[in-house]
């Protein structure tokens, strides 16, 4: 089995002082390699990476027939809490005809600083739908209730995540060997990285197939497409890297140093694992790797600051820099 490569550094001065490593692939929707950096078939949990499968049963179905693009990519997003994403979330939940006490995912405070002081000076307990996944957890009790199924729609017996898990091993095309308990508490199935990027290959290779699973994939690709703010939120990694992009770009964050992307004009699948889980070792490698496509223009100020991120002191002086490792953007 190959060793971690080296995914992105962070400079002191003129020294290195930390280096990300890690393993990335790019891949076609046959599971094909086109690129790949340490081990393609590292075993890992995509987490929030993984969303996108996770929806596919909703659309698939048919339960989610009455939704818009807006809640598609909300059911996908890893969202910030904003004012926009609570207001989407409750609707959502008011048309399901359930409130807040619905949803499994626990509560979270708003990652908006005016919306969280907001929040402390009413003196309520926190809503569950201001977690970043409860627009994940909305799309799950749509399904739940097209299904007919009872309460505990995270256990991972239950109807909705047997239909998650069925989903996840077809497009990432191989049995799972397991799963653990996300931060949302709904399962996480792990896998070998090369399965998430060829999962993401298949969403972006699905255009002008008739089958339900491809018009599904469509779907919710093109939604976060054209949502990119209710994905991710006011100056998140994956917002600011989809607005950036030159050519339609889904992209994907997962906790602990994980990201995927889907290219559909290029049918290609990418996805990648910091071992060390740091995000902004991740975030320089899923922009260095966009760029290597093409996706990207490292002339474009945002996507140059991923490129050579400023580490700042206290005091706001520049110390140093995060970038990817030589090479990697081309």
């Amino acid at each position: 089995m190959a060793d971690a490569g080296l995914l992105a550094q962070a400079t002191r001065g003129p020294f290195v002082e930390s280096s990300h490593l890690g393993h990335a692939v790019i891949a076609r929707a046959d599971g094909s390699i086109v690129e790949s950096w340490g081990n393609p078939d590292e075993l890992v949990f995509a987490r929030s990476s993984a969303k996108m499968i996770q929806a596919l049963p909703l659309v698939e179905s048919g339960a989610g027939a009455g939704l818009t693009a807006e809640q598609l990519a909300l059911a996908c997003a890893s969202h910030a809490g904003e004012r926009v994403h609570l207001s989407r979330v409750n609707r959502w939940l008011d048309d399901l005809g359930l409130d807040d006490h619905a949803l499994c995912c626990g509560p979270q405070a708003s990652s908006d600083p005016d919306f969280a002081n907001h929040m402390i000076r009413q003196g309520t307990d926190l809503p569950r739908a201001l977690n970043e996944c409860s627009g994940k957890h909305a799309g799950f009790l749509t399904l739940n209730q097209h299904l007919g199924g009872g309460a505990g729609y995270v256990d991972p017996d239950h109807p909705v995540q047997r239909a998650v898990r069925e989903a996840f091993e077809d497009v990432t095309g191989r049995d799972s060997p397991g799963f653990g308990i996300d931060g949302c508490c709904a399962p996480t199935f792990a896998t070998a990285l090369r399965g998430v990027a060829r999962a993401m290959a298949v969403y972006a290779s699905a255009d002008g197939k008739s089958d339900a699973r491809s018009k599904a994939a469509v779907a919710l690709r093109d939604a976060l497409i054209a949502y990119p703010d209710m994905v991710a939120g006011t100056g998140r990694n994956c917002t600011l890297l989809m607005r950036a992009a030159s050519e339609p770009v889904a992209v994907k964050y997962g906790a602990e140093g994980f990201f995927a992307a889907m290219l559909p004009r290029q049918n290609l699948g990418i996805a990648l694992k910091v071992s060390d889980g740091a995000m902004r070792g991740a975030a320089a490698a899923i922009a260095a790797l966009l760029v290597r496509l093409g996706a990207l223009d490292p002339g474009h100020p945002v996507v140059a600051d991923f490129l050579e991120r400023p580490v700042k002191n206290r005091d706001g002086l520049v110390t140093g820099v995060v970038r990817p490792a030589a090479g990697l953007a081309g």
